[in-house]
């Protein structure tokens, strides 16, 4: 599919440009005051020097041009979100970059649509792009499947796709992904150093419903489990009903209870708008808990407590990809995989880790990067999506 003129895809280009070296300014501002407010995303494991971002750093001369593409004298993102807006794990991370970096440039404030059902999907994001919005985000792949069909139909709006698993190539449509093993052993491997400095050998997966994706996580995050210890047991629990329901509270507290009663240690709430009272219910029973992709979880802003952040952060993605947009070396039609120890934001990240925790996150970090476990990873990938 062919855009309608080389000129609108100059002025968005520019356009995001102008929004990312804004992003980027406030970021070196806030490094500067030594703040607590600074995304995680933009940092390396702590105490550890890691490999360089593949993303193409933002220049300093790019004008601010009119990001207005349909001519109705604003600028503004929709956003798609197969979650509840405010979950306060994955979904929100998509919805508050987007916010954010509208806010910073003078833009429109985004429209949202959230909690869409993939059923209903085509309609949803249809719906959103008749109400005049510049570009479309959309947070899942799990609702990306009319995608081809809206791009043709709206050809000037600039689609975006943070799409996980990822989604097949299409001219029209941006896409990041990240791959679900490497930040499933990371998280895995994490979680072993904190039972290891605590106490304990038993994790619960509280999840939805063994889905492709959440096996691949799972199965990853009990082999870097038992990298630091083979006695370790993780167990997977599901807690929402056929597909995607990953916001059923009563369900996974319930779950979470019954594992604490069988001596679980830890939770990793791989939720959506379930997880903040997973979070709170673990924090209330003392056992060690995670986010489910948020990146900021450690700062001193955060009130609940997690001991560490599994970060596969949508709105640290959103970023990112903006500056590669700019630089040119990230087009309309290409995807951009965010791989563990290659790019600084995903990968688990213990929060207040010890020098020696911090030590060995480095190595497994060193170790994803260079492929050691790509076999052992393309196995769980092949078990977890085969048909």
């Amino acid at each position: 599919m062919t855009r309608t003129t080389k000129h609108r895809a100059a002025r968005i280009l520019a356009g995001l440009a102008a929004v990312s070296l804004i992003a980027a300014a406030c970021s070196d501002d806030e490094k500067a005051a030594d703040t607590t407010e600074a995304p995680a995303s933009t940092e390396a494991p702590a105490s550890t020097e890691a490999p360089a971002s593949t993303e193409a750093p933002a220049t300093s001369a790019a004008p601010a041009v009119n990001l207005d593409s349909n001519g109705d004298g604003k600028v503004q993102f929709g956003i798609a979100a197969a979650g509840p807006a405010d979950d306060g794990a994955y979904y929100q991370a998509v919805i508050d970059a987007a916010k954010e970096l509208s806010a910073a440039n003078g833009f429109a404030d985004p429209i949202v649509v959230d909690k869409i059902e993939a059923a209903d999907a085509a309609t949803a994001i249809g719906d959103l792009a008749e109400q005049g919005v510049d570009v479309i985000i959309v947070g899942a792949s799990e609702i990306a499947e009319p995608l081809p069909a809206l791009i043709e139909k709206y050809p000037n709006i600039f689609w975006y796709c943070n799409c996980g698993a990822g989604f097949p190539a299409n001219p029209g449509l941006s896409q990041s992904t990240d791959d679900g093993g490497e930040v499933g052993l990371s998280a895995g491997y994490a979680t072993g150093l904190k039972l290891k400095e605590k106490g304990g050998e038993s994790v619960v997966f509280i999840g939805c419903c063994d889905l492709g994706f959440e096996k691949q996580h799972y199965l990853a995050f009990e082999l870097g489990l038992k990298l630091v210890d083979p006695a370790f047991t993780m167990t997977y629990v599901p807690s929402g009903a056929f597909p995607y329901d990953f916001d059923n509270t009563a369900n996974a507290t319930a779950a979470l209870q019954t594992a604490i009663d069988n001596g679980a240690d830890a939770v990793y709430p791989y939720l959506g708008g379930a997880h903040r009272p997973v979070v709170q219910f673990a924090n209330e029973k003392g056992i060690i808990v995670m986010s489910a992709g948020a990146s900021n979880v450690c700062e001193a802003t955060e009130t609940l407590k997690y001991d560490i952040a599994v970060r596969f952060d949508g709105g640290d993605y959103v970023k990112a990809v903006m500056g590669a947009i700019i630089a040119g070396t990230f087009k309309e039609g290409d995807t951009k995989q965010f791989k563990v120890g290659v790019d600084p934001e995903p990968g688990a990240k213990i929060c207040n880790a010890t020098a020696d925790e911090q030590t060995a996150m480095d190595d497994i970090y060193k170790r994803i990067a260079a492929g050691e476990f790509g076999a052992q990873l393309g196995e769980i990938a092949g078990k977890a999506f085969a048909s």
